[in-house]
């Protein structure tokens, strides 16, 4: 009940009890020392007359006349009215009574409650109705060897209200009473108030509201107390909008970053990650789905590991020591990783990946980017040319040839003009990706159209297709440029796979940025050492075989920078089942 209650209440209440309970003692204990006094005065006054009885006994010496009747004229004189007298022999039978006319035929007396007492004790009382009047008497007896006398007062209203207490103590405990209700009243709401503000103050921090951190306090102890934990949370309000804003920055730096960084504790426990180190680990340790902590248990990485481990177990280093680190270079799917490991003073510490074939991609595109062209170019210009010569150099030639000779040149023709196409497509990715409009864009209205397109080529080859995903998959993206990503790679698969495959397309991870892509075949796959070049222009495998089929020898390179143009990432390596599998990201709807 009391917790529903404020805290000054709960407090006056607790007071209040203390005081009540101590104010009901003292009135209990008063009302019973004045009843005491008052039945003790009572008890004098009867043990005055029972003495006077006594004296007036010896003094005739009533009881060795056996003449107790004089004791009337005794009686008669007495300044207290109503007082009834009687003596009781030792043996209890009446030998005086002056409210009754014959004693005869009064009972036994000696096992009467004021007689009993009287025997161990100076004198006996009780309060009980008479056997002999049927009216009610405060009986006071007393033993003086021979027999009992005993005076007993008739217990009317007059002596109930002698024996009660006096009420004006009560009147005077009550007026006092509610002079010290006011009082604590007053004191704790003073002292609930520093209380109730912070009460308040945190209620107001948990709610995540704003809160005036200027206002005051009462001058006491617990507003002291109640102005430095304001101060306190201010300065720590100050300090977290710091931190804070410090953590953003180095969040915003490690994102853009084409590093694969992660934090972890001493104890291998993930603190911070980005994208790049994740996606990285799939690519080296070849699953699909990895967290961060997988880091120790992927082989390629013992190296680090160990090193971790070893660093780890020494003392705490010194804030001014050079912090360990240790570096090592991993090929993986003809890719080439840098991995970089420093340990900081807490034992702490930072692992970096960086994917370091890039810049030798790029050197070798340059390289081969001219010479490329004018090979590529020059294979369909060269046959166009040579058909349309033999044409003209053999007016005689019959129709049927002729034709022939034409269809062929034509194909060469389309062949060309495809692969202008694509160079045009590569060139505007790179020169002018920024220009390309970006929308929201349904991925599966993308895959329809994809299998539409290819639906005969699917089915001259008994090719079966897998999609596991889900409904309206939007991405913030070039709606041409993931069409041709995603043709080029279901081309690619048809291509290359062989009959009677299994072409599968599915998301494996998402993120609050991206979504994590994975279209796999399991075909013939591509050979380890071609892996590290396949998204390189005009670079094919096998080249007979790829002219054969139609290739221009750039789609890959369209998909890769199709790819990179949407800030994703995309990699490629031959399944353990068999067959290739492409990994891929996009960025959500924004």
């Amino acid at each position: 009940m009391f917790e529903k209650f404020s805290f000054r209440r709960r407090l006056f209440v607790y007071i209040f009890l203390v005081f009540l309970v101590f104010t009901l003692i003292i009135i209990v204990f008063q009302f019973s020392r004045e009843k005491k006094y008052r039945v003790h005065q009572l008890d004098n006054t009867l043990k005055n007359i029972t003495q006077t009885i006594q004296n007036f006994i010896s003094y005739n010496n009533l009881s060795g006349k056996n003449n107790y009747i004089l004791i009337d004229s005794l009686s008669r004189i007495l300044p207290q009215p109503d007082i009834r007298i009687t003596v009781v022999n030792s043996h209890g039978s009446v030998l005086y009574d002056n409210f009754v006319d014959d004693i005869t035929l009064m009972e036994n007396h000696f096992y009467r409650p004021e007689i009993q007492e009287s025997l161990y004790k100076e004198f006996g009382t009780s309060i009980r109705e008479s056997a002999t009047t049927g009216e009610k008497y405060y009986y006071y007896s007393r033993y003086f060897g021979e027999y009992f006398i005993r005076a007993a007062v008739v217990y009317n209203i007059e002596v109930q209200n002698y024996l009660r207490a006096e009420y004006v103590f009560l009147m005077f405990i009550i007026a006092i009473f509610l002079l010290i209700w006011i009082v604590l009243d007053f004191i704790t709401r003073k002292l609930a108030e520093s209380i109730t503000r912070l009460k308040d103050f945190v209620i107001t921090v948990r709610r995540d509201e704003d809160f005036d951190t200027n206002q005051s306090f009462p001058e006491d102890e617990l507003g002291v107390i109640g102005n430095e934990i304001i101060q306190i949370y201010d300065n720590l309000i100050k300090t977290k909008d710091s931190l804070a804003l410090e953590k953003g920055k180095l969040f915003n730096h490690l994102y853009v970053l084409n590093e694969g960084v992660a934090f972890f504790s001493k104890e291998k426990i993930k603190i911070l990650t980005n994208n790049h180190f994740i996606q990285y680990l799939n690519i080296i340790s070849n699953k699909l789905s990895v967290s961060a902590e997988d880091f120790f248990t992927i082989p390629e990485f013992d190296p680090i590991t160990d090193f971790i481990t070893k660093s780890t177990k020494e003392k705490t280093l010194d804030l001014f020591e050079n912090l360990p680190s240790k570096e090592i270079s991993i090929n993986k799917s003809g890719k080439y990783f840098k991995i970089q490991c420093i340990i900081f003073n807490d034992h702490s510490f930072e692992i970096i990946i960086t994917n370091i074939t890039k810049l030798e991609k790029n050197r070798l595109i340059k390289q081969q980017m001219t010479s490329n062209i004018s090979h590529e170019l020059k294979t369909p210009i060269t046959s166009i040319k040579g058909y349309l010569e033999t044409i003209i150099n053999d007016p005689d030639m019959d129709t049927e040839q002729q034709r022939r000779f034409i269809e062929r040149a034509d194909v060469q023709a389309n062949r060309l003009t495809d692969l202008i196409n694509d160079i045009v497509i590569l060139n505007k990715i790179e020169e002018t990706g920024d220009f390309f409009a970006f929308s929201d864009v349904n991925v599966n209205e993308i895959i329809d159209d994809v299998l539409d397109d290819y639906q005969n080529m699917l089915s001259e080859k008994n090719m079966k297709i897998e999609l596991q995903l889900d409904d309206d998959i939007l991405i913030y993206a070039n709606r041409s440029l993931v069409l041709s990503v995603f043709r080029n790679l279901m081309e690619n698969s048809i291509n290359y796979a062989g009959n009677d495959c299994k072409i599968k397309i599915q998301i494996y991870r998402e993120d609050e940025s991206f979504y994590y892509f994975s279209l796999s075949d399991n075909g013939i796959g591509i050979p380890d050492d071609h892996l590290s070049r396949i998204f390189e222009r005009f670079y094919r495998i096998g080249s007979d075989r790829s002219r054969k089929l139609g290739g221009t020898g750039l789609g890959l390179a369209i998909v890769k920078n199709a790819i990179l143009l949407h800030k994703g990432e995309i990699s490629v390596k031959n399944r353990a089942e068999g067959g290739i599998e492409f990994l891929f990201s996009l960025p959500k709807k924004q």
